[in-house]
């Protein structure tokens, strides 16, 4: 008897003990952990990006206006070049050769200009003394004429040949440096409609310019005046600084896009940059500084619903989420952030201004260090996770066929 009553009171102290653990932690909520960001001041810009490629200010390309051989080269890559500065020559044997032609056909042609003005001269004399016909004088006056004409146009050969005698000797044109040759020595030039081009000279290469293919949604927000960075892939570390110079109304189409050039000039006093490398380029059209900003998944933060359920949050603003708005409850520039006060949750309307996509501008009721909420830990969406939806269907488990 004294057995059964000791196994009775300790089934008692057992049960008493379990219903007791029960209802306490029945109803023990885990506390849910927000993830937070201090509230910080700072620089918000809307940035406009575009690829381009980097030029010299001045380029020029030297051609030849007259066929040859190439005799002789005195300027090769990167070479420094003066203007004036001889730096090809072309054979000028041929050349020489027209010319000697063309100083002969005018001694000719000047040899018959003094012999047809003697006989015009005798015969003009003979007709104002009635000894001549007036034919014989016309005919006189028409051969002079005809050797004076002759003589003119042996005298433009001979210049023009002369002339291209000298075209033979190729000078730069301006000073800089040679940043391409295209010829060798023994190769042979034709000039035809298109003048072939020898050498490429840049100007001055400690000022560049980058012509920049903006996208014509982007392009109304660019202005003369606007300062532009960019990186180019030979210094991806570098941030090179420039300002607007031009913005080019002839359209570019590039993949069915229409494009516009804007041309960006740059200093470069330690060469670094190169003709021909591309630019990465950001133009920033928009800039506000010193504004509090915060990440703009924060814009966009719901607690879940069962936290309006025990949260001390006013009826309206609960009665809002309960009907579970799109997202965050926003309206126009304005949304919701939520701050963390003492382990607990409150919703602050703030206003929006730029968003540069990662931040976003906002202003109010708000304080620097405020902990904004941007999401919860991941035990906690785990949990949530675990929750049913009840808008996914429930799949029935297959049976099996008797054997």
């Amino acid at each position: 008897m004294k057995k059964k009553k000791i196994i009775f009171g300790f089934s008692f102290v057992l049960i008493i003990s379990g219903a007791s653990y029960f209802f306490l932690t029945r109803n023990k909520e885990k506390a849910t952990e927000w993830k937070t960001v201090p509230l910080e001041k700072g620089t918000i810009a809307v940035m406009i990006t575009a690829t381009g490629s980097v030029n010299a200010l001045t380029t020029v390309q030297v051609g030849t206006q007259v066929s040859g051989t190439i005799a002789r080269l005195y300027a090769d890559f990167n070479s420094v070049v003066k203007k004036g500065q001889l730096i090809a020559m072309l054979d000028t044997t041929f050349l020489a050769a027209s010319r000697d032609d063309a100083e002969a056909g005018l001694q000719r042609a000047k040899t018959q200009l003094n012999q047809s003005k003697i006989e015009f001269d005798r015969i003009k004399k003979l007709f104002e003394g009635n000894a001549v016909a007036q034919a014989d004088y016309d005919l006189a006056l028409t051969a002079f004429e005809s050797a004076q004409s002759s003589y003119k146009s042996a005298d433009a050969q001979y210049k023009r040949a002369k002339i291209n005698l000298q075209y033979a000797t190729i000078r730069a044109p301006i000073s800089g440096v040679v940043i391409s040759r295209n010829v060798d020595v023994g190769q042979t030039m034709i000039s035809s409609f298109n003048s072939p081009t020898l050498f490429t000279i840049a100007n001055d290469l400690t000022k560049m310019q980058v012509f920049a293919n903006v996208d014509e949604a982007d392009i109304g927000q660019i202005q003369v005046g606007q300062k532009a960075s960019f990186t180019v892939d030979a210094y991806p570390n570098q941030r090179f600084e420039g300002e607007i110079k031009q913005i080019r109304l002839q359209p570019t189409v590039l993949q069915n896009v229409v494009n516009y050039v804007v041309v960006i000039d740059v200093p470069n006093p330690d060469l670094k940059l190169l003709p021909g490398l591309t630019a990465n380029i950001n133009v920033a059209v928009q800039q506000h500084k010193d504004v509090f900003k915060v990440q703009t998944n924060a814009l966009h933060f719901v607690p879940p619903l069962k936290y309006f359920e025990t949260a001390s949050l006013p009826d309206s603003v609960k009665k809002q989420w309960r009907n579970q708005l799109p997202e965050n409850i926003s309206t126009g520039n304005s949304a919701y952030v939520w701050i963390k006060e003492q382990g607990k949750i409150a919703p602050h309307r703030v206003k929006i201004g730029l968003m540069d996509g990662g931040y976003s501008e906002i202003a109010g009721d708000i304080a620097a260090g405020d902990e904004i909420v941007t999401g919860i830990n991941k035990e906690d969406n785990a949990d949530q996770q675990k929750t049913k939806n009840p808008f996914v269907p429930t799949l029935r488990p297959r049976q099996q066929k008797p054997s």
